[in-house]
């Protein structure tokens, strides 16, 4: 789903990340039992992500806390944790049960959290916090302008306009199954025309009126810097994406303060704040440890 979720990497480079890790408590000079390491996938919004963790924490707790962002993708930040060189990292439920887990996709958000909270304790030592709110999944969206031409609101909405409409997405989503070919099939789609493009041209070609729809992720923060609407997806057909903590058992033994803590990120941010705070890094260029730190402040959660 969304970038560095399905990257796989080679066993060197996983080796080089975990050892790098390891040597942080010699060269901060702490010990395991006062320091907490919190990573991130490498992409912005693990960034912010990553930074509201791990000043929550250092402000909340006595904790010295190490944030190592852009650590790498899925398989790299999982093993990281599970092999206790990181303590923790927010994770998404989908890619909890899909990439890791290797089951099938399953639509019903509270079936796939229950399933993965209970696997990942059994099988590695994990615990899944509560989920911070928002849902990165794949979504569509469409210009102002389209959606109130035709009066868009749900996914659906598009079945009687589709053969009047162009739709541009990158290849991948072309050929998934959860991708346009089971769209169509679960809405009863057909489109004018299909448009394959890099991902990052998909944009522009939409704000250029070169396509009419595109595939996003739900927080995106090109969504806010052009205004978009995403469509509700009402029949459900995209797997949930829900966000939330994932800590080494061991950790929240060892600290159990964590858990209150953390706790506090419960429910906090939906899609459309997350895609606001993805777009503050993104397109304004801000830091992701700013940007955190101003939200937290925000929310009264620090001072």
């Amino acid at each position: 789903m969304r970038k560095g979720w399905l990257q796989k990497i080679g066993v060197g480079v996983l080796a080089l990340a975990v050892a790098g890790l390891a040597g942080c408590s010699a060269l901060t000079g702490t010990t395991a039992s006062d320091k907490v390491t919190v990573v991130g996938k490498d992409f912005s919004e693990q960034d912010v992500l990553a930074n509201l963790v791990g000043v929550l924490i250092e402000k909340s707790t006595d904790l010295k806390v190490e944030i190592k962002s852009f650590l790498g993708g899925t398989d790299v930040c999982f093993n990281a944790v599970k092999n206790g060189s990181a303590d923790m990292y927010v994770e998404y439920t989908g890619t909890g049960l899909v990439n890791i887990m290797g089951q099938e996709a399953i639509s019903d958000p509270q079936q796939v959290y229950d399933l993965v909270k209970t696997e990942f304790s059994k099988k590695y030592q994990l615990e899944w916090l509560e989920p911070i709110g928002f849902n990165n999944t794949y979504a569509l969206a469409v210009s102002q302008e389209t959606a109130q031409k035709y009066n868009l609101k749900t996914i659906s909405d598009l079945k009687q306009h589709a053969g009047k409409l162009t739709f541009g997405t990158e290849q991948e989503f072309l050929e998934r199954s959860d991708g346009l070919k089971g769209l169509e099939k679960t809405y009863g789609l057909s489109f004018q025309d299909e448009k394959a493009m890099n991902p990052g041209l998909k944009y522009k070609a939409l704000s250029e009126g070169e396509v009419d729809l595109i595939d996003a992720f739900s927080t995106d923060g090109q969504l806010v810097k052009h205004n978009l609407v995403l469509l509700e997806d009402d029949k459900q057909f995209f797997p949930p994406y829900f966000a939330a903590p994932l800590v080494r058992s061991e950790t929240l033994e060892k600290h159990p303060e964590l858990r209150e803590v953390l706790g506090k990120l419960a429910g906090k941010i939906d899609d459309k704040q997350m895609a606001q705070l993805n777009a503050q890094v993104d397109v304004d260029k801000k830091k992701a440890k700013d940007v955190a730190e101003a939200w937290l402040k925000e929310q009264g959660l620090i001072q």
